[in-house]
Formats: structure tokens, C-alpha cells, sequence
């Protein structure tokens, strides 16, 4: 006797991730052929490890922490279901007071938690012409915010370049010639540092799913 097979409805694939990337130049990918930015490159890492994922770039060039808190709401408006904040670095071009870099980033975080967004937080070490109060305030904003609101911490955006850098070794294979913007390689290099906590980013995002 032959069964009757009766197919039923495929079932519905499950929906991308959306992980936004807040952020100002080195997020936007200033510099660099659109498809060797950061966001881009990320996307293409985190895929190849086998993540249904699309990242959103969400990075304006010249942005502060004051631009990224102006646009918060209407970035989360497209519902990313993770999102990597990555401002601050324009606030040290300009000495701008930790406070208020530290308000704005203080802002930012309480929009997400209110939209239940895990967010994995990437600060930059400060350079230490602006004295040691600067510093402390400075990288001490990432660090603190980071446990109020839980967010994943990853210290320096930059962090292959900066590890170079004190070593005392040329960065010429990994900067643009503008000496702030990193090239494609720097942007690989960023990337697979950076990738692991995005990974944990994400399985925080898929368990509030």
C-alpha cells in the first residue's frame, strides 16, 4: 500500500537580524570604496561565520556623540534588532568636555534600553595632550556607561592600529594617507578584532528575540 504524502506549508524562513551601526567616519567607511567600509566588511565576516545578518550603516562623517544622540530615535524607528555605537572620536578632535560626550552617550544608551536593544558599546583611548583629567573622564564614560546599561564594552574601535602604534611601528599598511582614517586592510584588521564581541552582540539579540 502507498502512502499519501500531502505536503504541508513550508515553513516560514526565519527574518535576518538587523544590527545598526551607530556611528561617525570610521563607521560610514570615509575614504574607502563603499564595499571595503566597515559595515560592509563586517557583514561579510559575520556571514561567513554562518550569521543571518544585515548590518545597517548608520555612520555619518564628522558626527559627535551631540549628533549621534540628535538621530537616535529615528535609527531605532527601523527596529535594528542589535546596534554597535561607535562615537566619540570626533568629540576628541574638537576637546570636547567628557561631560557632555559622557550626556550624549548617557542619552543614546537610555533609548536603546527603552527599546530593549542590545548594544555593544566601542570607545577610543584618549591621547594624553588633553592632560589626565581629560583622559580619565574620557575613557572612564565608556567603561562606566557600559555597566549601567549592559552593554558589551570593546575599549578601542581602533584597537589593531592602536596596539601597533604602541609598539612604536609605522602605520603605514593600515591608514589612509590622512593618518585618522584607516585603509582596507586597516578596516580587515578592525573587523576580525571586533568580530568575536559582535558575535556575543548578536546571540544577546537573537535571546531577546
Amino acid at each position: 500500500m502507498t502512502a499519501l504524502l500531502v505536503a504541508g506549508p513550508a515553513p516560514a524562513a526565519a527574518e535576518p537580524l538587523v544590527l545598526t551601526a551607530l556611528g561617525d567616519s570610521l563607521t560610514q567607511g570615509y575614504g574607502l570604496p563603499q564595499a571595503d567600509g566597515f559595515v560592509p566588511v563586517l557583514e561579510g565576516w559575520l556571514t561567513a561565520r554562518g550569521h543571518d545578518v544585515r548590518v545597517i550603516n548608520a555612520g555619518v562623517s564628522g558626527d559627535t556623540t551631540a549628533g549621534g544622540a540628535a538621530r537616535i530615535e529615528w535609527t531605532l524607528a527601523e527596529q535594528p534588532d542589535a546596534m554597535i555605537v561607535a562615537l566619540g572620536g570626533n568629540d576628541l578632535l574638537r576637546g570636547v568636555d567628557p561631560a557632555a560626550s559622557r550626556a550624549n552617550l548617557d542619552a543614546i544608551l537610555q533609548a536603546t534600553d527603552a527599546a530593549g536593544v542590545p548594544v555593544l558599546l566601542a570607545g577610543l583611548p584618549a591621547p594624553g595632550n588633553y592632560g589626565p583629567d581629560f583622559t580619565r573622564d574620557f575613557e572612564g564614560m565608556y567603561v562606566d556607561l557600559a555597566a549601567e546599561y549592559d552593554a558589551i564594552l570593546y575599549p578601542d574601535f581602533l584597537g589593531p592600529i592602536g596596539e601597533k602604534a604602541t609598539q612604536g611601528l609605522s602605520l603605514a599598511d593600515l591608514m589612509q594617507d590622512d593618518r585618522i582614517h584607516p585603509n582596507a586592510e586597516g578596516v580587515r584588521q578592525i573587523v576580525e578584532a571586533i568580530g568575536p564581541e559582535v558575535e556575543a552582540l548578536l546571540e544577546r539579540a537573537r535571546a531577546d528575540s
